[in-house]
């Protein structure tokens, strides 16, 4: 997959040094990956869920952390909308963010 605005992840990570590895781990797989559609993806992540409005959450680390991401699958783009801790993606509507 093509990903777009890592700078968001490098940006959360600098913040909180703890979610480096995981978020750098989650990057490099999304990357190696071809989805076609949220089944492919839940093959990948078994944690992922679909919002509405081509959103999907993603559970980071154990849960501690959350990346919405837009999916376009057939031009293989991911956009990051959203990287936070659990609590901080409480406050949002990741179906519009």
């Amino acid at each position: 997959m093509v990903v777009i605005t890592k700078t968001k992840l490098i940006q959360f990570y600098e913040t909180d040094a703890k979610a480096k590895e995981p978020l750098i781990k989650w990057y490099n797989e999304t990357l190696l990956a071809d989805w076609q559609d949220f089944h492919s993806i839940k093959q990948t992540f078994n944690s992922v869920d679909a919002v509405g409005n081509d959103r999907f959450v993603f559970n980071v680390a154990g849960n501690n952390y959350r990346i919405v991401a837009m999916i376009h699958f057939g031009k293989r783009t991911l956009y990051i909308r959203f990287v936070g801790t659990h609590k901080q993606y409480d406050k949002i509507d990741c179906k519009t963010i």
